[in-house]
């Protein structure tokens, strides 16, 4: 089943403004049919995370000493060797410390978010990640000489700070105290940890194994041994032998001599069905044999390749084949290799030794998600995307990620190959080589290029599912580019919405853009509404005091207001004005200072301040409280006006006579 997705931008070779009304620079169309919005916030998803890394964790030399200072001092500089968990430690230490308020997310100084002395830069709660393990000597010189702001920032707003310093790096004696070294936990707790994780029984790895001890040996940095780990428990579910741990230990280590096997294999089997039905399998490893020979068949059609005249039933069938090539069915159907790991090995020497197919192999891959078969889950789909996107990055071309999902999102398209589009583009993302240069990319792609086919969505998935949990300010610039380009439907701006609701600290940021030096001021007028959200400014939401007792933020709601009474039509801000006179009725302790942002943000205008009385009089009836209540508050605001436009405040109406022998 497929659906139908656009997304059109139409930017005729330059601005073009014909006629009367507002100018607009570019026009977003999105329409994306019945497709779900997506279901988990920036938030849950770093948390979840953050939740897992917990599990798989064994807490190295020093960590006490790492909880105790950062308790103390809400701050803590972790010191260690390369490969030590050193990054895995500051995660966790800042998931432990999880409170209601805040929100975790890496501080990336020299990108976006300005200098470390910024004072909106902390929020009240949040848990802040400094990694400099990689830090050039100038740039972790200026860190040292910012940090005593930000530390004074980080307990000002009861939020936590892990700064992982560089290995060879100096530290003077006033950070000293905040300093903890850590030394790498046991390997081999570390690999029995993560086997627990996988439902390995224990009996099945306290057997000696040569492999393992020799492998361990080497000392290899912790994210190694989580991965010779999951090779073994992949060796396991292979081959589940008698003697077993000791051969999925073996297997797990001899998969590095697999690239000359494959070059012979490859160099043996020359006639085009064999070589696709290796390539397939290697892409495909794992699944049903039938989605194997359907992806063999692809790769032939797609490359164009003449059909075999063979009769079927003179040919040889498929077991036969796979067997040529060093695979099989199992029990239950699902190919695989004899060598654990053998498919990375197929994948790599087609890649490299064949690179005038790359791109019919990047084809293919989309089409191959897009295969109607029972045995194709979404799994399997991010596994195929995963496989090749690995491809790219492993030959230094992560870049061209985008480009590749830029291609598979044009217009018309599936909604398997859409969500390919998006895994592909995450791919990249999350490379820690390339996760800068694309999260640039995507910011110059969300604000100036013409996005073609549903190129839109891919942008925003990548916003809100890769950037927004570790870099949510990033996001939200990138987010507020997009909704500033869209008509109709508003996925971007409902994304920004959630987003800014997970933290004070991005409402702040986010009415900060919308009101002060904007470029396009009627666009931004309209997400301004949707932003200031009175509820939400009102509600402390365990910080110490709320949004709208902040002067910053009252000058950002009486500048946004005005633009919007100026700009849009009565009829667009009027239901906004509504439930922001709705929560005035609530808002006992606020309930002025609502009043007064309106009544500023009008001026002495006097027909937009007969505009609001007339928004608060409609605005009655469905007040909490009933019309009693919001009959009240229409009475404040217009207090408020005559005292604005210099005039007297209407006396307040008399209560009528008690009737004879009651009391009021």
């Amino acid at each position: 089943m497929s659906a139908t997705f656009t997304t059109r931008v139409e930017q005729p070779g330059g601005p073009v403004h014909a006629g009367s009304g507002d100018f607009y620079s570019y026009t977003v169309n999105v329409d994306l049919g019945d497709q779900e919005a997506p279901g988990r916030s920036p938030r849950r998803i770093a948390d979840d995370q953050l939740r897992l890394l917990r599990q798989q964790f064994v807490d190295p030399t020093g960590m006490g000493r790492a909880r105790r200072v950062l308790d103390g001092s809400s701050t803590v500089i972790l010191h260690g060797a390369p490969g030590s968990g050193r990054t895995a430690a500051a995660c966790v230490l800042l998931h432990e410390v999880h409170q209601g308020a805040g929100i975790f997310r890496e501080l990336l100084p020299g990108e976006e978010e300005g200098t470390l002395t910024d004072p909106g830069l902390v929020g009240v709660g949040d848990r802040l990640l400094l990694n400099l393990a990689e830090a050039d000597v100038s740039q972790w010189a200026q860190t040292r000489r910012d940090l005593s702001a930000l530390r004074q920032a980080v307990q000002e707003q009861q939020a936590h700070l892990v700064v992982v310093m560089p290995h060879d790096g100096a530290l003077e004696s006033h950070l000293q105290p905040y300093r903890a070294d850590i030394a790498r936990p046991p390997d081999m707790e570390v690999f029995r940890r993560h086997l627990r994780l996988h439902r390995i029984p224990h009996e099945d790895y306290l057997l000696p194994a040569p492999a393992l001890d020799e492998f361990l040996e080497e000392q290899p940095p912790m994210e190694e041994i989580a991965h010779f780990a999951d090779r073994v428990r992949r060796a396991r579910a292979a081959f589940p032998v008698r003697d077993g741990f000791a051969t999925w230990c073996k297997q797990s280590r001899a998969r590095t001599q697999w690239r000359n096997e494959v070059a012979k294999v490859v160099a043996t089997q020359c006639a085009a069905p064999q070589r696709a039905l290796l390539f397939a399998t290697a892409m495909l490893h794992g699944t049903h044999a039938d989605v194997i020979h359907r992806g063999a068949a692809l790769l032939l059609s797609t490359l164009n390749t003449p059909q075999d005249e063979t009769p079927s039933l003179e040919g040889k069938d498929l077991a036969q084949r796979l067997t040529e090539i060093g695979a099989a069915a199992g029990p239950d159907g699902r190919v695989r290799f004899d060598k654990l790991d053998y498919d990375a090995a197929v994948r790599a020497h087609f890649w490299d030794h064949m690179p005038d197919l790359r791109h019919p192999f990047s084809t293919w891959t989309a089409q191959s998600t897009e295969l109607d078969d029972p045995h194709i889950t979404s799994d399997l789909r991010k596994r195929l995307v995963s496989r090749l996107a690995d491809q790219y990055l492993r030959t230094g071309r992560g870049n061209d990620l985008a480009f590749l999902a830029e291609e598979w999102s044009a217009a018309p398209t599936s909604r398997t190959r859409l969500e390919a589009a998006v895994d592909t583009l995450a791919c990249g993302l999350h490379d820690p080589r390339y996760g800068q240069s694309l999260r640039m990319l995507v910011y110059y792609w969300c604000k100036d290029k013409q996005l073609t086919g549903n190129l839109a969505h891919v942008l925003l998935r990548a916003c809100t599912d890769v950037i927004a949990p570790t870099h949510p300010d990033q996001a939200v610039t990138r987010l507020h580019h997009l909704a500033r380009r869209e008509r109709g439907a508003t996925p971007a701006l409902d994304a920004l919405c959630r987003l800014a609701a997970t933290s004070a600290r991005l409402r702040r940021r986010m009415l900060d853009r919308l009101t002060r030096h904007s470029a396009a001021p009627t666009v931004d007028a309209r997400l301004f509404l949707r932003i200031c959200d009175p509820v939400a400014l009102t509600d402390p939401a365990g910080a110490p005091r709320p949004l709208i007792n902040e002067k910053g933020v009252q000058d950002c709601a009486v500048a946004g207001w005005a633009e919007a009474l100026a700009r849009l039509p009565q009829p667009h801000w009027q239901p906004y004005a509504e439930r922001w006179l709705h929560t005035a009725c609530t808002a006992d302790n606020h309930r002025d200072r609502l009043l007064a942002v309106l009544v500023d943000a009008a001026g002495r205008n006097g027909s937009t301040l007969a505009a609001l009385y007339s928004a608060a009089r409609a605005a009655e009836p469905a007040a909490p409280g009933r019309r009693a209540s919001g009959a009240a508050t229409t009475e404040r605001l217009l207090q408020k006006i005559s005292t604005a436009q210099g005039l007297r405040p209407p006396a307040a109406p008399s209560p009528p006579a008690s009737p004879r022998g009651t009391t009021r």
